[in-house]
């Protein structure tokens, strides 16, 4: 530690005191600050609409889902070549705000849609929102990340996507409370313009963010790289995607991990349409348990995932979640309830935004630059949903063919097997790559 860090004051004891929980350097606080705040305001803006759009699904119909999902597949369709052409044309500065200012636009008009909508006109406004928040909180993260791999290296990342994390974690634990304090005494339209307000936020942050990067990157010769625009061609996100091996095997990470969690989605949103014929208490209890996992979530982040990735290795770390996903799984064959699909939903979501989500991120770290904004871009939002896609319209074809919850919960179990041995690869060829990086810097 150096003679600054040891200086009397509010600063320095902060510093100290940060310093116990995570290992960081002081040159890096400033952006470590400006990511809380930034993932804060994306987080708890989602976290706002999440039970809104969640009890819109119910309400839709659970038979509708998988009709959804493929809205959801098709919208990402949609987005991701303007969203690619954006990247390629224009510097970070410009096309991150650009794409909130856009997404926080819609917001509010489908605050004014509910708002002057009949219960009829509702249910239609409703299953088209489901569609757009599904497309729409894999974007908002995924260029919040894509700005993070771009600014550290893979060392920084095991010590501080971590903790970063957490700041979605608070976000996303307001954002929880918010709307499971008020969604039975406000109407959706107050909810959904203070999630637009916190999308504009999000955009000061970026700006802020963007700015120190000049003083995080790990090669200086290339300051300024980020302000002129990637440029290359739109498609390179699908292409790179499906040449690299390492990117495939990214891929299939994020398929094997939606599919599973599309698998328990469904289960958990028949369960609680069977337990709750009011609407405001299915909201309340999807708000209930983002509160629980995000609370769980947070002391984990804050404590122990930058320990446990150094400590373990991103391949370990990575295959965290495959194995309680297998366990899971097999308990809820054992006793598909209430009370199971929500201990699953609490850990399985914990572990993955604390442990396997900073992990994953991690993995962009030893990529070129087009990838970390237009490779991820695709992964994060069409795979992932494709890996929805495929979950859905599986668990419909099993329930049309007479499968019960707990025959579906077997079903997904070799499914996570598969995951757990990508996992492994993956984690282990993200090391080397990095060894190598770190030896040609």
């Amino acid at each position: 530690m150096s003679d600054n860090d040891k200086r009397p004051g509010i600063a320095g004891a902060g510093y100290r005191l940060l310093c116990r929980v995570i290992d960081v350097r002081r040159e890096e606080l400033p952006a470590l600050l400006w990511c809380w705040l930034y993932i804060f305001a994306v987080l708890s803006s989602y976290y706002i609409m999440r039970p809104i759009r969640d009890e819109m699904g119910v309400a839709g119909g659970v038979n509708n889902l998988p009709w959804l999902f493929t809205g959801t597949l098709i919208g990402m369709v949609l987005v991701n070549l303007p969203f690619a052409w954006l990247v390629r044309t224009l510097p970070r500065s410009r096309f991150i705000p650009l794409t909130y200012r856009f997404f926080a636009a819609n917001i509010v008009l489908f605050a004014i849609a509910l708002h002057f909508a009949d219960p009829e006109q509702t249910i239609w406004i409703g299953r088209i929102f489901f569609i757009w928040v599904s497309v729409y909180n894999l974007f908002v993260v995924s260029i919040f990340w894509q700005l993070n791999v771009d600014l550290f290296s893979p060392e920084q990342g095991k010590r501080l996507f971590g903790f970063i994390a957490a700041g979605a974690t608070i976000g996303a634990i307001v954002g929880s409370a918010v709307t499971a304090s008020l969604a039975r005494h406000v109407a959706p339209m107050v909810l959904l313009l203070g999630a637009a307000v916190l999308l504009e936020l999000a955009v000061f942050a970026a700006g802020r963010l963007s700015r120190l990067s000049p003083s995080l990157h790990r090669h200086p010769a290339a300051d300024g790289a980020e302000e002129r625009p990637i440029g290359g061609s739109v498609l390179a996100g699908i292409t790179h995607a499906l040449r690299s091996p390492y990117l495939v095997n990214v891929s299939l990470f994020l398929l094997l991990f939606a599919i599973t969690s599309t698998v328990l989605y469904f289960q958990q949103a028949g369960i609680v349409s069977q337990s709750f014929p009011d609407r405001g208490m299915q909201t309340a209890f999807f708000a209930t348990i983002d509160l629980l996992v995000n609370t769980l979530t947070l002391v984990i982040q804050l404590f122990l995932t930058g320990r446990i990735v150094l400590w373990a290795g991103v391949a370990l770390a990575l295959s965290f979640l495959p194995a309680l996903t297998i366990a899971g799984f097999g308990a809820l064959a054992m006793a598909p309830t209430l009370g199971a699909i929500a201990v699953f939903q609490i850990l399985r979501r914990a572990g993955d935004y604390a442990i396997a989500r900073p992990t994953r991120e991690v993995l962009f770290t030893v990529v070129p630059r087009e990838d970390r904004y237009k490779a991820k871009g695709f992964i994060d939002t069409f795979v992932y949903r494709l890996g929805d896609q495929l979950g859905a319209w599986g668990v419909a074809g099993l329930r049309g063919l007479g499968a019960t919850a707990a025959e579906l919960a077997l079903v997904a179990i070799p499914i996570a097997v598969l995951w757990l041995l990508n996992a492994l690869w993956l984690g282990r060829r993200q090391e080397r790559m990095a060894d190598t990086t770190g030896a040609a810097d």
